[in-house]
């Protein structure tokens, strides 16, 4: 495996610069630990700014979208060069950043050339000024392969849960910088990005004594219930400066799961939580989708409120295809789930039907399935109900197994070669094989699954095994006792390395420093292995 993979010398030489210039962005607003922290009101007097950065999301062979957020309305500008001098710069006119979205906007990049190192800066000009810009930021991604070239990508979940959000004396969201360092292609998050049901305190004290203290901000003292406290959770994560030189160095593939709204939650759920005056969690995840179509680059998601889904396909040259599920909008309710008939499931017919067809349909050697849930790991919803796949019974499929028995029934049959499954959800890290010699269903191939997680948030203890699929657990790390802060457990982050000579996929779970946990080495070319 190349050590460089995906960019080489110049590659990293690139990402040390941009690093300098991201690091000298302003803090967007004052870090301390208080309500004051909120997000600077908007201004009307000077030049446009974009003191939130920028980050790059979906990027293909020849595409890519560029996002940010302007402090008061401005025209987003986007400017594309082959270097960082910007000499011969291409320039793409983007949208009026206002109110309707937060003041945040997209711009979308095509005819880009492949596999190529991309700079790119954003300018904001006052719409009735045009001559009046305000200070550049700029970024870098690097476009998706047309042939066999090394790729490596990162993925994890889990941001700003339980109440443990940015600790400055911690060093803030550290975790984000060993991830950069790893110099990665892109950056799946497995949701979770937020915690909209979970506020963050000024201080914490630890079993120990020791007192944890949070930036806080207004919209992040309470459950977010307003269109205006989602989006105030979304941006809360960007006032760390690690957050943002990622998000202008490593392009993402982001998907949502169940703390974009509340913990556990389906469509058509009406909460039983006194701190919500907001009930009706339909209306709430509305308000949840919206924040999150405006805070992330999503190719099928409009952010300017026009609908669209999570659930995609990203094509990362001849290796790769990255299929992004979404467990949470298309779910039955929760339940015992031991029912023998469930078409509706965890994703909902018209998804199952959509996955199987572009799984067929996929020429890339690996087929990576980013799921925002793991299939055979027991996550409970109360005493009696169920939250993921799995409910414990470990004879013949039931509830949602049903569907994931037809899927690993249609990979088997279709021989579709190369995939594997990553996700987060847990709060641990974990890897887990599947086999039908261990298994009560037995018409499939052995798979891979892998667990990385969280970024900030508590650590949780593991769950049990269900055993209708087989699943043997070669590797687990997890504390002994629930909400473990990250002072106390390592966060965690899981690193895939695909070599452009030979297509073997190297997965290893990494924790907070980079230290390599558990590494798995697969081979291309096998239904299953």
């Amino acid at each position: 495996m190349t050590q460089g993979s995906g960019g080489g010398v110049g590659r990293r030489a690139v990402l040390q610069g941009a690093a300098a210039g991201s690091a000298a962005l302003a803090l967007p607003a004052a870090a301390g630990a208080a309500p004051a922290a909120a997000a600077p009101a908007l201004v009307h007097g000077g030049r446009p700014r974009a003191d939130w950065g920028v980050q790059a999301g979906d990027v293909t062979a020849s595409s890519g979208l560029v996002w940010t957020r302007s402090d008061r309305p401005a025209r987003m500008v986007v400017q594309t060069a082959a270097t960082e001098s910007f000499r011969n710069a291409r320039t793409w006119h983007g949208p009026l950043l206002g109110p309707g979205t937060d003041f945040t906007g997209v711009t979308t990049l095509h005819g880009l050339p492949a596999g190529e190192q991309i700079h790119y800066r954003v300018l904001l000009a006052d719409p009735d000024h045009p001559e009046r810009a305000g200070e550049p930021v700029t970024g870098t991604f690097r476009t998706a392969p047309d042939r066999r070239k090394d790729i490596r990508f990162l993925w994890s979940g889990d941001l700003a849960g339980q109440g443990w959000g940015i600790n400055p004396e911690r060093g803030g969201y550290r975790v984000f910088e060993d991830m950069r360092r790893r110099n990665p292609d892109f950056f799946v998050c497995s949701g979770d990005n937020i915690y909209a049901d979970n506020p963050i305190p000024e201080r914490v004290t630890l079993p120990d004594g020791r007192i944890w203290r949070n930036v806080t901000t207004q919209e992040k003292s309470k459950v977010a219930e307003t269109l205006a406290e989602f989006r105030g959770a979304f941006r809360y994560n960007l006032l760390d400066e690690n957050l943002r030189r990622f998000n202008s160095q490593v392009p993402t593939i982001t998907q949502w799961d169940d703390h974009e709204v509340h913990n556990n939650w389906y469509p058509g759920q009406l909460l039983d939580d006194d701190r919500y005056r907001v009930k009706d969690v339909d209306v709430l995840s509305a308000r949840a989708l919206r924040a999150f179509r405006e805070y992330f680059p999503i190719r099928t998601l409009r952010p300017d409120g026009g609908g669209g889904r999570v659930y995609r396909v990203l094509r990362h040259g001849p290796l790769l295809d990255v299929f992004v599920l979404d467990m949470r909008r298309y779910r039955n309710a929760n339940s015992p789930d031991r029912q023998t008939d469930d078409p509706q499931g965890i994703l909902g017919a018209e998804q199952l039907r959509w996955l199987k067809r572009e799984l067929s349909r996929s020429q890339a050697v690996w087929k990576v399935i980013a799921s925002d849930m793991p299939l055979g790991l027991v996550v409970t919803d109360g005493p009696a109900n169920f939250e993921a796949v799995a409910q414990g019974d470990p004879g013949a499929p039931l509830g949602r197994e049903l569907q994931i028995a037809e899927l690993l029934r249609h990979i088997k049959h279709q021989r579709i070669t190369g995939t594997l499954w990553l996700t987060a959800d847990v709060h641990y890290t974990s890897a887990q094989h599947y086999a039908p010699e261990r298994a009560a269903f037995k018409d499939f191939e052995p798979f891979w699954e892998f667990v990385s997680g969280p970024l900030s948030a508590g650590g949780f203890p593991a769950v049990k095994l269900d055993g209708t699929f087989g699943p043997e657990q070669p590797f687990l790390k997890a504390p002994d006792r629930a909400n473990v802060s990250p002072a106390e457990s390592p966060q965690y982050f899981g690193e895939v390395d695909i070599d452009g000579g030979s297509g073997e996929l190297t997965v290893r779970l990494r924790q907070e420093g980079g230290e390599v946990l558990f590494t798995k080495t697969l081979q291309p070319g096998r239904v299953g292995q």
